[in-house]
């Protein structure tokens, strides 16, 4: 699932400025949490010497993010001790090698000034990033991270299930406008719009009339929908049904 289905389903975006250091970048982990002193990354070493394998680094850099926090040493370390992504608010350097090494990486840009790996820092308590509106969003232990080239989302633990049901529904109605658009239906018509709202509509009074204020075509339910994955249906993904692991996740 998508990050941009996922929040509109409750997933909480971080900002507009993190991008993926290589495109088709992606992953969905569970989040170790990362505080940097600012301008130095030793809190990042020790994450990666210390995270669980198959989690997410999510670093808070303290808002110091012109340096290069994360650089190609990091990145294959991290890697190598099976790191999920990283995701930052800081800067990396390198982004050649990371992007041959593979490991997904979202940040807020390039800088070519090193990070020292002296100072402190933090590793496994709460932090907050920065998101898209004026509150920073709380990152735990245990919430879930996805990230792709749209974006980075956070899944609150505890949230996570009721996320992803809704979510699943949400691609279900959205693939079903999708499939009644290539039959050659309307958006006008499929999402009840309005177009004598804007100026320059051709579609005369009758058509106004027709489509102005009107309710969306009903579609159908998700239970009517075939099962993503089944026959007939190659190109879909099956969605397996199982308890989230963050919405049981303890300190």
């Amino acid at each position: 699932m998508g990050t941009v289905a996922l929040a509109r389903c409750g997933g909480r975006p971080f900002g507009t400025h993190l991008f993926s250091v290589w495109p088709g970048a992606s992953f969905a982990a569970t989040a170790f949490p990362v505080r940097c002193t600012p301008g130095d990354n030793l809190a990042i070493h020790v994450a990666v010497a210390q995270a669980p394998p198959g989690s997410a680094l999510v670093v808070d850099v303290s808002g110091e993010s012109e340096y290069g926090y994360v650089d190609e040493i990091l990145a294959v370390a991290a890697r190598a001790r099976g790191v999920r992504g990283i995701v930052l608010d800081g800067c990396v350097r390198d982004v050649a090698a990371i992007a041959r090494c593979e490991l997904p990486v979202f940040g807020a840009g390039v800088a070519v000034r090193e990070a020292r790996p002296e100072a402190g820092g933090s590793v496994g308590d709460q932090i907050t990033m920065t998101a898209a509106g004026p509150v920073p969003i709380a990152v735990r232990r245990g919430d879930w991270i996805v990230a792709d080239d749209d974006g980075v989302v956070c899944l609150p633990r505890g949230q996570v299930s009721a996320i992803i049901t809704e979510t699943m529904d949400s691609i279900t109605r959205e693939q079903e406008i999708i499939d009644a658009v290539c039959a050659g239906e309307s958006t006008l018509d499929l999402l009840g719009l309005d177009p004598s709202r804007v100026s320059g509509w051709e579609g005369g009074p009758d058509a106004r009339g027709r489509r102005g204020g009107a309710r969306p075509r009903a579609l159908g339910s998700r239970r009517e929908a075939p099962a993503r994955g089944a026959a007939g249906d190659p190109g879909r993904t099956r969605l397996p049904s199982r308890p989230a692991v963050g919405d049981s996740y303890r300190d």
